[in-house]
């Protein structure tokens, strides 16, 4: 089986990964903060120790600004639902996924907030930050509370100046947040260098950590509202959640295996190098991105992009029986719109969407030249 669906998930994950998290099932999995035992002891050193490497990863002076989160929606949800006030106004782009569209596009709905999307795509066909920040202080208003958007593009290899972006921001007192799910990994990535309040990841996607991870980084001086209530292990005798972070902001038992496993991925990650990964995909993703240019009938979408994510189409096939094709020579791919209609209908991909291959760590020359003799094969001879 050939995995291209490292945008969904990451596939395979490291080998440390899969040994952590059995060893913490087997040896540590007690409740971190809810009592004075080894294993609640070892589970809140092991949780406590990757909040320390996110930290460190993502540029955080201090460690208690790293929550965790069940995976990258929630913590854009905590973050979304934790910021924004009755008459508030936000600025989102053009190419995000719905896990920070619909939560903008409820509470717009009911009349709490107003949005706005500014233009990613035409301004940066020529990789041109100036118009893309112009794009956005075009949009500015008095009531504007936040600016929220992609780092990275979950259906091409679109990646926004999150750096000039934020320095924006900053300027013009707006909060910055930021949806890391398809740049953490990918790219380098620091809070407190590119101003941004508050920064949304998931860990099994480009962090090759287990499902059930993820985390939100947030900014020095950024407090939220409480997205959820409960239990934490601190001030049970009050009925309001502490205003201590992390705890403030994780009610219930955290995911220790999953951190565990977080863990052990983010040490691999630091050992392999960002950098070095990246460099790779971008290298893979263009040869693919050329494989598919030369296929006829096969259309490539945003193909300037240089990255691991590749979107193309067969004339005149549908991207799902496409994708199910592929799946039955052994390649898995994602067709549709990938949770992302804001983003197809602003690449113009037609109706039912695109198929996406993105390519991993894991992926070789000879994974691309499978899915182009594939794709070959159906251009000839059809679906």
């Amino acid at each position: 089986m050939i995995y291209l669906d490292n945008a969904a998930t990451t596939f395979p994950k490291p080998l440390s990964v899969i040994e952590e998290v059995r060893r913490c099932m087997l040896t540590y999995a007690g409740n971190p903060g809810r009592g004075a035992h080894t294993l609640s002891l070892m589970a809140a050193e092991r949780v406590y120790e990757c909040r320390e490497l996110l930290a460190k990863i993502f540029g955080a002076s201090d460690a208690d600004r790293v929550f965790f989160m069940p995976n990258a929606t929630y913590g854009i949800n905590a973050v979304i639902k934790g910021i924004l006030k009755h008459g508030d106004h936000v600025i989102i782009s053009d190419m995000e996924h719905n896990a920070v569209f619909r939560p903008i596009y409820k509470l717009a709905q009911q009349g709490v907030i107003e949005y706005e999307i500014f233009d990613t795509y035409t301004c940066h066909y020529g990789q041109n930050p100036e118009s893309i920040c112009q794009s956005i202080a075009r949009l500015v208003r008095p009531n504007t509370k936040m600016v929220f958007c992609i780092y990275g593009s979950n259906i091409c290899s679109e990646i926004l100046p999150i750096a000039d972006i934020g320095a924006l921001c900053k300027r013009l007192g707006i909060f910055f947040a930021v949806d890391g799910a398809q740049s953490a990994g990918h790219v380098p990535i620091d809070i407190e260098r590119m101003n941004i309040d508050a920064l949304c990841l998931p860990g099994h996607k480009g962090l090759y950590g287990p499902q059930g991870s993820g985390a939100v980084i947030l900014g020095k001086t950024t407090v939220l509202d409480t997205l959820v209530e409960g239990g934490n292990g601190m001030d049970s005798l009050s009925g309001e959640m502490s205003m201590q972070s992390p705890e403030r902001y994780e009610a219930g038992t955290v995911a220790v295996p999953s951190i565990a496993g977080l863990y052990a991925s983010l040490k691999w990650l630091d050992s392999y190098g960002i950098d070095k990964i990246g460099a790779e995909e971008k290298r893979l993703g263009r040869r693919l991105t050329d494989m598919l240019g030369s296929l006829r009938g096969v259309s490539v979408y945003a193909p300037q992009y240089e990255g691991g994510t590749v979107l193309f189409n067969i004339d005149n096939v549908s991207s799902e029986l496409c994708a199910a094709y592929l799946n039955s020579k052994g390649i898995c791919t994602r067709g549709g719109y990938h949770c992302a209609a804001l983003a197809h209908s602003t690449l113009g991909t037609p109706d039912g969407g695109a198929v996406r291959a993105s390519i991993g760590a894991f992926n070789t020359e000879a994974d691309l030249s499978a899915l182009w003799h594939a794709l070959r094969e159906a251009s000839f001879v059809g679906i």
